[in-house]
C-alpha cells in the first residue's frame, strides 16, 4: 500500500445491509466472511472506527470555515495536469491520490495505518480467494460541474492512468480489466489470485471526469489527457483552482457545494476558504518568506541548524510563531544518497559498499546536526518491519531459495554500519574502502583513484536542487576526495532537478524515499522492480535491476498473512540494504513544527500520519463565525 494518506465511510445503501464486521472493527483480509459489502477495510486486522462513525476523534467536527491558508512551492510550473510525464503539475495536483481538487473511490486514513474508508464508492467487496473487488458509488457523488460520477468515468480513469504514468501501471499491474456490473458497481478482475493487498489499493485510484476531458474547451478544441494543460480541469474534490499565474501562482477555492462535506472522512476538514501557494526559485528564498509572514503560515521543518538555531527572528521570539514536536506515527522510509546504478561505475558491489564505508554520520550529526539525528538503518526504519539481528526462521524460507543470487552476508551477519564515534577508525575504514575498490579494479596513483585499465579517475557527479544542498553534500564529498575520488557538486533549479531524477539523469543525489506504509505491497514494483528501473518517472531512483528481489517483491504482494508479509519486507529489507545500492543517510522520530499563530490546531493529532493541516483552521474564521453568531443573537433579541 502506497504511503500516502488520507481519510473515513459512508452507510451501505440501496436496502443492503452495512457490513456487519465492520462495524465490529475486523477486517475480510483477516479472516471475516468474503464478499460482503463494507465501508471500511484494513490490511492491518481490527481498525479503530466502527461503521457508523461520523468523523475522526483528532478533528473538530465544528471547525468554523473561511480564511486563507498561505504555502510557499518551489521552483515553477507549468501544467494543471499531474498524470502524465511531460511538464511540471502545480501545487496542489497529485500525481498519487487526488490532491485537493480529485476525490478517489476510498481514501487511506490519517489516523491509523494501511485502512481506507468509503468515499466516492460508498461501499466495496471481494471474495475469498482476492481475485477481484466491486466497488458500488455513491449515488451522491458528483463533479463540480453537477454531473454524477459515473461508472464510465471510474473504468475511463483506471485505463487513462494506466496508459499515462508507469506509477500507476505498476501499482495495478495486476489488474486485467474494469467492467461495470451493475448500475452502480464496477468490478476489477485480477490475474492472480491471493494477492490481499490489491482489493483495497484500488480504492486509491483517482476517478477522472471522462465527460470533460473528451469533450472541448472554450475555443472548441479537443481536450487532451496524455499533454499537459493550462486550463483548469472540472473536479469533484473539497477544492477547484481559481486565480493562477503559469509558473508563480495558484489559488485552490473551497467549492462551497462539495458533495462530499458530510462524508465522515470531510468533517472538521479542507476549513479554509481558499489556500494559496507562491512559488520561490529555492528553500533559501521560501525560509525567507516564512519569517516575513503572510506567504508561508506553516512549515515542517527539516534542517536541524535553523530547527535549533534559526528561529531567532522577532516573530519566533515575541510567540508570533509556535514552535512544537509532533509524534510521527508512520514508517521512517529510506533516505539517503541514492546511487544510479544503471551506470556502470556503480555496478560492482564492491564500489558500493566502499562509498557505504565512507560515509562519517557521526561527525556530520554532531558537526551539522546538533545531535539531533539518529542513523538510517533501514527502508522501513522504525517500524516491525525493518530488518534486525539474523535472519528469522520464516525470513529464511523466504530466503533459502535466493541464496546462490544475493550476497552471502544475508544468511550469516547481521546489518552493520560503519561507526566513526572512535577516534581512529576514519583511517581504518578508508584502508577498507580503497581494498574493495583495488578488487573492482582500481588503484591509487597519487591522490587519484583511477581504473588500472584506462586510467581515468573514478568520479562521482552529486546533484542538488538548492544551494542550501551542498551543506549536507559537502561533507561525504571530502571524505570521497580522500579516498582519491573526483567529486563535483551539481546544484540545479528546482525544475530541472525534477526532470533529470524523472528520467534518472544524475550519478548520486541525496534524497528521501516516496514514504512508506505499514503495509507494503504493489507499490514496491515502482520502488525497486527490474521493469521499472528504466522506465522514465518511476520511483525506482536507484535503478534496482535485481532478479531477487522481483522474486521478493511478489512475495510481500502475494503475502497470505500479517506475519508472512512482515517477514518477506524484512527479508526484501536485508537484500537491498546488503546490496548497498544506496548510503543511508539519517531520520528522526518526530515532526518538526512551526506555524504563525494566525492558525488553530485542534488539540489532538492522527495517529498515524502525525500532522493534518486540513484539520486546521484560522482565526480569522473563528472571529467571523463568533461575530455572525453574536449579530444572530442580537437579531433574534430585538425580534422577541
Amino acid at each position: 500500500m502506497d504511503g500516502a494518506v488520507a481519510g473515513p465511510a459512508a452507510v451501505a445503501s440501496d436496502g443492503e445491509a452495512a457490513d456487519a464486521t465492520a462495524a465490529t472493527g475486523s477486517s475480510a483480509a483477516e479472516g471475516d466472511t468474503p464478499d460482503q459489502w463494507r465501508t471500511t477495510t484494513s490490511l492491518l486486522g481490527e481498525y479503530k472506527y466502527p461503521d457508523d462513525f461520523e468523523h475522526y476523534d483528532y478533528v473538530n467536527p465544528n471547525a468554523p470555515v473561511g480564511g486563507t491558508l498561505n504555502r510557499v512551492a518551489s521552483g515553477s510550473f507549468d501544467s494543471l495536469n499531474p498524470f502524465i510525464i511531460r511538464g511540471t503539475p502545480a501545487a496542489g495536483l497529485a500525481t498519487f491520490g487526488g490532491g485537493l481538487l480529485y476525490d478517489t473511490l476510498f481514501e487511506q486514513s490519517p489516523d491509523e495505518p494501511s485502512t481506507s474508508h468509503a468515499l466516492i464508492a460508498e461501499a466495496m467487496r471481494y471474495p475469498a480467494d482476492f481475485s477481484s473487488v466491486t466497488y458500488r458509488l455513491d449515488p451522491d457523488a458528483k463533479w463540480h460541474d453537477g454531473q454524477p460520477i459515473t461508472v464510465e468515468d471510474v473504468i475511463w480513469s483506471f485505463e487513462k492512468l494506466k496508459e499515462l504514468h508507469p506509477q500507476w501501471n505498476a501499482y495495478y499491474r495486476n489488474v486485467e480489466s474494469a467492467e461495470k456490473t451493475g448500475e452502480r458497481e464496477v468490478t476489477f478482475s485480477f490475474d492472480e489470485t491471493g494477492n490481499r493487498e490489491l482489493p483495497q489499493i484500488i480504492g486509491d485510484m483517482t476517478v477522472l471526469p471522462k465527460h470533460w476531458w473528451e469533450g472541448t474547451d472554450a475555443a472548441g478544441n479537443q481536450r487532451d489527457i496524455s499533454q499537459p494543460t493550462i486550463e483548469p480541469p472540472l473536479g469533484s474534490g473539497p477544492y477547484k483552482i481559481g486565480a493562477f499565474q503559469t509558473g508563480q501562482s495558484i489559488t485552490w477555492e473551497r467549492v462551497d457545494d462539495y458533495w462530499g462535506w458530510d462524508n465522515p472522512v470531510r468533517v472538521g476538514r479542507y476549513n479554509y476558504g481558499q489556500i494559496k501557494y507562491t512559488y520561490f526559485r529555492d528553500e533559501s528564498a521560501s525560509w525567507e518568506a516564512f519569517k516575513k509572514g503572510g506567504l508561508e503560515d506553516f512549515r515542517v521543518e527539516n534542517s536541524a541548524q535553523r530547527w535549533s538555531e534559526g528561529y531567532d527572528f522577532p516573530a519566533a521570539q515575541n510567540g508570533e510563531i509556535i514552535k512544537t514536536e509532533v509524534p510521527d506515527g508512520g514508517v521512517s522510509s529510506m533516505q539517503a544518497y541514492v546511487l544510479n546504478n544503471r551506470l556502470e561505475k556503480f555496478q560492482d558491489r564492491n564500489v558500493r559498499k566502499a562509498l557505504n564505508l565512507v560515509y562519517n554520520f557521526e561527525e556530520m550529526n554532531r558537526t551539522l546536526f546538533y545531535g539531533l539525528y539518529q542513523r538510517q538503518k533501514s527502508y522501513f526504519d522504525n517500524s516491525e518491519l525493518a530488518a534486525t539481528g539474523l535472519p528469522s526462521e520464516r525470513e529464511l524460507e523466504i530466503l533459502e531459495p535466493l541464496r546462490d543470487q544475493i550476497p552471502a552476508e544475508v544468511f550469516t551477519d547481521e546489518i552493520g554500519f560503519p561507526d566513526y564515534s572512535e577516534r581512529g577508525v576514519a583511517r581504518t575504514y578508508l584502508r577498507e574502502a580503497l581494498s574493495l575498490f583495488q578488487e573492482a579494479g582500481y588503484r591509487l596513483e597519487g591522490n587519484r583513484l583511477i581504473d588500472a585499465e584506462t586510467g581515468t579517475q573514478f568520479s562521482i557527479e552529486m546533484l542538488g536542487s538548492d544551494p542550501r544542498d551542498s551543506r549536507v553534500l559537502e561533507p561525504y564529498a571530502k571524505d570521497l576526495r580522500r579516498l582519491g575520488i573526483d567529486v563535483n557538486i551539481r546544484i540545479v533549479d528546482p525544475n530541472q532537478y525534477v526532470e533529470r531524477m524523472r528520467n534518472f539523469d544524475f550519478e548520486m543525489v541525496g534524497m528521501a524515499y516516496y514514504p512508506q506504509s505499514l503495509s507494503p505491497g504493489n507499490e514496491q514494483r515502482d520502488f525497486f522492480a527490474s521493469d521499472a528501473a528504466d522506465a522514465p518517472g518511476s520511483r525506482n531512483y536507484a535503478g534496482v535491476k535485481n532478479p531477487a528481489v522481483d522474486k521478493l517483491i511478489d512475495a510481500i504482494v502475494y503475502a497470505e498473512s500479517r506475519e508472512e508479509l512482515v517477514a518477506a519486507t524484512r527479508a526484501m529489507d536485508r537484500v537491498l540494504l546488503w546490496e548497498y545500492y544506496v548510503v543511508p543517510q539519517w531520520n528522526k522520530a518526530d515532526i518538526w513544527l512551526a506555524y504563525w499563530d494566525k492558525l488553530v490546531r485542534p488539540e489532538d493529532t492522527p495517529d498515524y500520519a502525525g500532522l493534518d493541516p486540513y484539520s486546521w483552521w484560522t482565526k480569522a474564521a473563528a472571529a467571523a463565525a463568533d461575530a455572525g453568531d453574536a449579530g444572530a443573537a442580537s437579531t433574534g433579541a430585538a425580534a422577541n
